[in-house]
């Protein structure tokens, strides 16, 4: 069965995506291995396909994982990190960010790109726990979170992962702030 980037159980691009996307050509070098945390449609590794050296995406859902390998991209289907070998340059995550109790599960594959957990870094958390077996000693992560989310909060759990932050891209939508955070080795920080 052909999957069509815009499979309903595929989060669409959105404004939090574009934001994403423009922070990643601003950020990215040809030289760089790049891999997507939660590619969804796959726009935004496929708009750096030629750009960088390489890119690889990974997504939970299948249909995701579909709609980017139809759109070219490399994917990997697997749970965040899980799995993952080699150091990558770039990575990049727009996770799910919003606050969910439990009252509030959609229970299908599109819960995975929006269920935060009930503060909303519960997916944040176990990804920056996992970051340093994946990236490289001077690489970079571009994070998205909202407000919703907390961004303080989110700075901290990076802070105490062993990273120094700072902020790179922001916008304001629907009433919600949105902002792309920049994170770095603490002994790497340039």
């Amino acid at each position: 069965m052909t999957y069509h980037p815009t499979h309903p159980q595929v989060y669409p691009v959105e404004e939090d995506t574009l934001l994403l996307l423009k922070a990643a050509l601003a950020e990215c070098r040809t030289e760089d291995r790049v891999l997507e945390v939660g590619t969804g449609s796959g726009y935004i590794a496929s708009s750096l396909l030629g750009r960088v050296e390489s890119v690889l995406a990974v997504d939970i859902n299948p249909h995701a994982a579909a709609a980017a390998r139809a759109r070219g991209v490399d994917v990997v289907r697997t749970d965040l990190l899980d799995g993952l070998r080699g150091e990558f340059d770039l990575v990049l995550f727009n996770p799910p960010y919003l606050p969910t109790s439990p009252d509030e599960r959609l229970d299908d594959w599109l819960e995975f790109a929006l269920d935060g957990g009930p503060d909303g870094r519960r997916t944040i958390s176990v990804f920056l726990a996992e970051l340093y077996r994946v990236l490289a000693p001077a690489g970079r992560v571009l994070l998205l979170v909202s407000a919703l989310t907390g961004i303080e909060e989110v700075l901290a759990l990076a802070r105490t992962s062993g990273f120094s932050t700072s902020f790179v891209q922001e916008c304001l939508t629907e009433g919600e702030r949105l902002v792309v955070l920049r994170f770095v080795r603490d002994e790497d920080d340039a």
